[in-house]
């Protein structure tokens, strides 16, 4: 790296540091718990279908599935766990792996879905040795595989499920004809196309995107954000130098590990499903497919990890399957997929903590 490069590295590594510290702290983990209580109790008050008794229906579960439903989750960690130590060229080992994925699942708990824990990951992945362009470009990376399992299988699964995909939620409906179809393809162009540009800037023409970026903000009305556009442009460059001249097996690996996390994060909710009812195997893709639904509308949450948003929209979304059971299986949906990486990044930040930063 040139020593241009190197003095924009340092720049950007400063701001990322100070974005990291304001996120990485183990107090955030009660506004996403509040939230999530705070939604729970509101069902619990304002349906009338939700009464005491609910709650003791939480051990009507099947427990061969719940204990399969965790297997899969295990298994989604351990997919995550080797997609970051194969970007980075097993430059991280398996136990700094682990680390760095509690961290960042940590870091996107405790961040509305919409930021992400962006900042936060090139943050932890420099501190465990990786070099700041290598951080970004592996940041870069995972974001444009995640969002391009979802724009490649979302039309994949409305095809095999034939428009039963899309529960029927009113609440969506709006005066101009809308409904949450509408809303579903909106994400879904803006994401296809976020997804098109950062793989244009990461992977063809990084100075060319920071340009084009520049000149949009040289407009009157969108001066204000010309900082932050030459700090991302900066960016794409650093990144973009950094994942050149990769071999094929590298990229067959991480994609092949992106589909394998997709699918187990799916699955576990189809298996805790089938703890609480018999669900045929059209059922289970349905299921599947509507999980893609229900990304697109954790993603765009202004709470912290969709906190109140997703316990909301999963009796929205799995009532008719679930039917008395719609309320504890979203508890204890999310006391397994969310609320563990709450309390594993608050027992091993501080400890991670003094290690980067007190040692003798």
């Amino acid at each position: 790296m040139d020593r241009k490069n190197g003095d924009r590295s340092g720049r950007l590594m400063d701001i990322s540091k100070k974005s990291a510290f304001k996120v990485l702290n183990p107090n955030n983990v009660w506004v996403p718990i509040l939230f999530g209580l705070g939604i729970v109790f509101l069902l619990f008050y304002f349906d009338d279908n939700i009464t005491a008794d609910n709650l003791s229906l939480i051990f009507d579960a099947k427990w061969s599935s719940v204990f399969v439903a965790f297997l899969v989750l295990l298994a989604r960690d351990a997919g995550y766990a080797y997609r970051i130590r194969t970007l980075t060229n097993q430059e991280l080992t398996w136990k700094s792996s682990i680390v760095v994925i509690i961290l960042w699942e940590f870091a996107s708990a405790v961040t509305p879905s919409v930021v992400g824990g962006t900042a936060v990951a090139v943050f932890i992945l420099t501190y465990e040795g990786i070099n700041f362009g290598k951080s970004l470009a592996y940041v870069m990376l995972t974001a444009i595989l995640d969002n391009l399992f979802f724009v490649v299988a979302a039309p994949v699964v409305m095809l095999l499920t034939q428009g039963v995909i899309f529960p029927s939620i009113h609440t969506f409906d709006v005066q101009i004809g809308g409904s949450l179809q509408f809303f579903f393809f909106l994400s879904y162009s803006l994401i296809a196309t976020y997804t098109l540009v950062m793989s244009y800037g990461l992977f063809v023409k990084p100075r060319a995107f920071k340009w084009f970026l520049l000149k949009v903000t040289a407009l009157k009305f969108l001066r204000k954000w010309r900082v932050k556009a030459n700090q991302y442009g900066d960016e794409i460059m650093i990144a973009s130098s950094e994942i050149k001249g990769k071999m094929a097996s590298y990229w067959v690996k991480i994609c092949l590990a992106t589909v394998f996390i997709w699918t187990a994060r799916y699955l576990m909710l189809n298996s805790l499903v089938s703890a609480y009812a018999e669900i045929t195997v059209p059922e289970h893709m349905v299921i599947f497919s509507r999980q893609i639904i229900m990304w697109i509308v954790m993603l765009i949450s202004p709470t912290p990890g969709s906190s109140g948003t997703a316990e909301f929209f999963f009796n929205q979304f799995f009532n008719e399957y679930l039917g008395s059971y719609t309320f504890v299986s979203s508890i204890f949906w999310r006391l397994m997929s969310y609320y563990p990486y709450l309390l594993l990044g608050a027992i091993f930040l501080p400890r991670w903590v003094r290690s980067k930063f007190f040692k003798k």
